[in-house]
């Protein structure tokens, strides 16, 4: 699914649904963070079409986008979540979620996240170390209960993404090594507290080859054959998420081009039992969003245009932090100005502060602007940096328009600290 398909562009003005985006920067500012209903849905039927008549269980990655209004829509579809915190426990949990559809990933899990996830009856811990594992058992221990678990085992499998989204090699952080889980799943049988119900597998983000997930798949399939010799008996596979979106001239593939072999692959070795459980977040949510910004200033160099926005680096990190590629388009068409090459920059005071560079744009001082495919990491990980204020964020659905977090006050943001009275 492309941003067009969400955000269309009519009588030369960029649409969220059937609402003018110009209308919702009168109302409620910028920057602004626009989410479409229909864009969520039609993300998730994707899903939904790809495992029905399946065992399977799709696990939206919170971290992709964790505004409660988006966690109630997919609430409210059936998915269950992938969280990697206490803090994601406690907001997926207010949205409505089902505390036995939840998978907690993560490799630094505190004591205080693990018995709050205990309390609540998760799905699955995905554990990542053998320190964590005996944390865990030692933790379940003293609350008088069995904790399910799985290993989250690290393939060494080139996801062919950016090294900062990749996380199944070798020298990533996450995850045991494939070749040491054997030994660590014989030392989980061993605690009482613990059941084993799964294994868990994250390659990476952003993947628009199926090929690694199924190289991936392959290796997997040697371990499970190894534990079931070993007496062990899983409940489900964990594939994780990583399916990417077409932010340029992507061609990402569909759900059902990476599922339908996983599950004949499966079938063919004897395991068409076991459940297959995804951790989508980018795929659900990324090309349901768009960030609204004005330009400011149009600043003109002799090496460079500069576009001043009111949107920074503390908006949309992604690009400081990636160098991501985002779309950037004009929100209302201006074919009487002439077009020029920019890089659209905002005011924090870091060379880093750019959302994207040598864009071919037709620009007016005043002019509003569309960030596309800014629904995934966008406002997730925004800050508060040179005491900005985080964007406001709406829900749209077709005509009507819901402010599902107000923008931040610059009071608000200094309120709770205290200057010592000596």
């Amino acid at each position: 699914m492309s941003p067009e398909h969400s955000f269309p562009l009519r009588n030369g003005v960029l649409h969220a649904e059937d609402i003018p985006l110009p209308e919702l920067a009168d109302r409620y500012g910028t920057p602004l963070y626009v989410y479409s209903r229909a864009a969520l849905q039609t993300a998730w039927q994707r899903y939904e079409r790809a495992v029905a008549g399946r065992s399977a269980l799709i696990c939206f990655g919170v971290k992709a986008n964790s505004n409660l209004a988006v966690l109630h829509e997919f609430q409210r579809m059936g998915a269950g979540f992938d969280i990697v915190s206490g803090g994601e426990l406690a907001r997926v949990l207010a949205a409505g979620a089902r505390a036995d559809r939840v998978v907690f990933s993560g490799v630094g899990k505190q004591s205080w996240e693990i018995r709050e996830a205990i309390t609540a009856g998760i799905k699955c811990f995905n554990v990542e170390s053998a320190a964590e594992l005996d944390r865990l058992a030692d933790i379940a221990h003293e609350m008088g209960v069995v904790a399910p678990i799985s290993l989250r085992v690290n393939p060494d499998v080139d996801a062919r993404t950016h090294p900062y989204i990749s996380t199944g090699l070798k020298e990533n952080k996450f995850g045991v090594d494939i070749h040491q889980a054997p030994s660590l799943y014989r030392q989980a049988l061993q605690h009482a507290s613990l059941k084993i119900v799964g294994v868990d597998c994250h390659i990476g983000s952003q993947i628009t080859d199926i090929a690694p997930y199924l190289d991936a798949l392959e290796k997997l399939l040697t371990l499970i054959d190894r534990l079931i010799d070993d007496g062990i008996r899983l409940e489900h596979l964990d594939l994780g998420g990583g399916l990417g979106i077409r932010y340029a001239d992507e061609t990402p593939p569909e759900p059902a081009d990476l599922l339908d072999p996983v599950f004949l692959r499966l079938a063919a070795h004897g395991l068409g039992h076991l459940q297959v459980v995804l951790e989508p977040g980018r795929s659900l949510v990324g090309n349901a969003g768009v960030l609204l910004t004005r330009v400011e200033y149009l600043k003109r160099t002799e090496a460079r245009n500069f576009a001043i926005v009111d949107a920074a680096m503390n908006d949309l990190m992604r690009p400081a932090l990636y160098e991501a590629w985002h779309g950037v388009v004009p929100v209302e068409a201006r074919a009487s100005t002439p077009t020029e090459t920019w890089d659209v920059v905002g005011p924090i005071c870091e060379s880093g502060d750019w959302l994207a560079r040598n864009r071919a744009l037709p620009l007016e001082q005043g002019d509003l602007l569309a960030i596309l495919s800014a629904g995934a990491y966008g406002f997730s990980m925004s800050s508060q940096y040179n005491t900005r204020p985080r964007a406001a964020e709406v829900l749209v659905d077709g005509q009507d328009s819901y402010l599902v977090r107000p923008r931040e006050s610059t009071r608000a943001l200094f309120a709770s600290e205290r200057i010592p009275k000596r």
